[in-house]
């Protein structure tokens, strides 16, 4: 089964992450966060199925997510406004993400999607 890697190819962590990928021998689509940013639709069912909180899908280190003030704006948003609003830019999603498995690994910890890839 195939892996979906999310990323920004600039991004060092996602140079990083998937230069682990290719050395794991895993087989990924690869796709470009900007060029090919999530849908709602596709951001709200990896939150759901993540388990994870809504929050850890923003890249709170980034420039956009700095300018737009969202570390105060977060906290009085629902999860439909906070899935709309990631869907706007795929810059203020956290990346990489690799999806494979049914699991949603957001950011790079080689130790989880060594997990993920062998559940």
């Amino acid at each position: 089964m195939s892996s979906l890697f999310i990323e920004y190819p600039k991004c060092t962590t996602c140079q990083k992450a998937k230069k682990w990928l290719d050395e794991q021998g895993v087989s990924y689509e690869d796709r470009h966060i900007v060029e090919q940013n999530p849908t709602a639709e596709e951001l709200r069912t990896w939150i759901e199925e993540s388990g994870l909180p809504s929050k850890r899908f923003f890249n709170t280190s980034g420039l956009l997510y700095k300018s737009m003030n969202l570390k105060d704006r977060l906290p009085g948003m629902s999860l439909e406004e906070q899935v709309a609003l990631l869907a706007t830019n795929g810059m203020l999603v956290k990346r990489p993400i690799l999806i494979t498995n049914g699991r949603i690994c957001v950011g790079f910890k080689a130790d989880e999607w060594k997990a993920a890839l062998h559940s």
